[in-house]
């Protein structure tokens, strides 16, 4: 058995993935896919935890910027979180993976409240964990709370699955000659702006010296080949 190259991850997966080809909600195929994935990685013995976006149901910086109050706006896309993070324990269980929600948002009768001491001792007993309701405040997005959630189950590593495989320059969608890179600094990607996680996160990951790798989820067999150390996306560390 190949040994993998980290023995406990933060998989951060936005929102959006889980659309697939619709504007927005939830693709019951694409979720399927992302589970039969992740139930590879979990059969390496990896111990894996997993923070979801909402912006397939509803982005509270958008709804902000159309003049709701930012609380009101945030508060309901930590909701859209706890949605997704549903849809994808149920797609898991049948794919026969024990799973948790852990909601920083208490709502007792369909998630577990968000407790550290809780979320390690799940991962240990090798359950899927997936932290739901962002950081459980206003103001933050889900790459900081994935950046948090990180840092308190001591994860090795946060997997950034994004729709292109690495960091570039520009968007590689828009232009033929954006360039990719292999590896950046933390210094470096909050010098050139890029956009990948939000600056809060990867200050973070910063301050205790947390490596991001950046992929393509799209690729089948991704998530398994990044945690098996092959070197594919874009590495961000000190």
């Amino acid at each position: 058995m190949v040994k993998p190259a980290y023995q406990r991850i933060l998989l951060k997966l936005s929102g959006e993935a889980l659309a697939g080809e619709q504007e927005y909600g939830i693709s019951p195929a694409v979720v399927r896919k992302f589970s039969a994935e992740i139930k590879e990685i979990r059969e390496l013995g990896v111990e894996v935890g997993i923070v979801i976006g909402g912006g397939n149901i509803y982005r509270g910086v958008a709804a902000s910027a159309e003049g709701m109050d930012r609380t009101s706006a945030d508060h309901m896309g930590m909701l859209a979180t706890v949605i997704n993070s549903l849809a994808l324990q149920d797609a898991l269980e049948k794919a026969g993976v024990f799973t948790r929600v852990l909601s920083a948002v208490e709502m007792p009768r369909i998630a577990e409240p968000y407790i550290r001491r809780r979320a390690v001792r799940h991962l240990e007993k090798g359950r899927v964990v997936i932290f739901a309701g962002g950081t459980g405040n206003p103001f933050f997005t889900t790459d900081t709370a994935a950046a948090l959630r990180a840092m308190e189950i001591r994860a090795q590593v946060i997997l950034k699955a994004t729709k292109v495989d690495g960091v570039y320059d520009q968007d590689p969608l828009l232009s033929k000659k954006a360039k990719k890179f292999e590896s950046l600094s933390y210094i470096e990607v909050l010098n050139r702006g890029l956009k990948i996680m939000d600056a809060t996160a990867i200050s973070l990951c910063m301050d205790h010296h947390l490596p991001v790798i950046v992929f393509n989820l799209n690729q089948k067999g991704n998530i398994k080949r990044v945690v098996l150390g092959q070197k594919i996306g874009t590495v961000i560390r000190g």
